[in-house]
This record gives C-alpha cells, structure tokens and sequence, in this order.
C-alpha cells in the first residue's frame, strides 16, 4: 500500500511562524518610533535656525536682539507644531533660543531629548544629556 502524502502546514508549524513574525514586528516597530523621533526632531533644529536668523537680522537692523522693533514674537511654534520655541535675553547682545516638545504631540515621549538650545553664539545644546546629541 502507498501511503497519500499531503502538502501544507500542520497548525503547529503555523502558529510558530506567526509567533516569530509577531516577535520581529515588535522588535521593529520599537527601532521605528526611535527612528520616528530622531526625525521629528528636525522641525525644532529648523525653527530655532530660522528664529535665529531673525534675531541677527534685528540685531543688525537696531543693534539689539530683543529691539520691540523686530517681528520676532515669543513663544513660538515649530513649523510642524511639535516643538514650542522660547527665547532668553540675558543681555541686548545675547539669546538662548531653547525649543521643548509640546504636550500631546509624538515628541512629547523623547526621553533623550526634552530641550533643544541655539544660543547666539551657534552653540547648540540639548537636555538632559547637556550636550548636543540631539543635534
């Protein structure tokens, strides 16, 4: 007698396969959120570059970064909506732009990065880490 091979899956096969898949789209979509905030990240480093560039354009115009004559207005929002941009003025010669993610919004879970600085000098800063990493 000859015994009738069948082709296919036994259950046991199948619900393996999807157990590892299940366990590969876990893992990805963790490095995928990572990967998603690293970018979001951006809409802050381009709004504080560009705040920046308004502020050396009031300086150059009325000598003074914070003049009530500039167009500059504070708080600001990020072109995205994800960062809102703050500005310091220790003196008329000096800022510190510091851009922190706006509550409800993706960038609010970014641990790594809770503030993003530009101070007038170009140097850049991150919190808590205290240094650029963020940059």
């Amino acid at each position: 007698m000859k015994k009738k091979q069948t082709a296919g899956f036994t259950l046991v096969e199948l619900t393996i396969v999807v157990a590892i898949i299940g366990i590969l789209s876990a893992i990805g979509m963790n490095y995928y959120g990572d990967y998603v905030r690293e970018t979001n990240r951006t809409d802050a480093k381009s709004a504080l570059s560009r705040i920046a560039s308004s502020l050396e354009k009031c300086r150059s115009l009325y000598a003074a970064y914070n003049s009530p004559n500039c167009n500059v207005v504070f708080p600001a929002d990020s072109d995205e909506g994800y960062y809102s941009i703050a500005a310091a003025f220790p003196s008329a010669a000096a800022f510190t732009l510091t851009a922190t993610p706006v509550a409800g919004r993706p960038q609010a879970s970014d641990a790594e990065c809770t503030s993003i600085t530009l101070t007038n000098t170009g140097l850049k800063g991150s919190a808590p880490s205290g240094i650029d990493v963020c940059w």
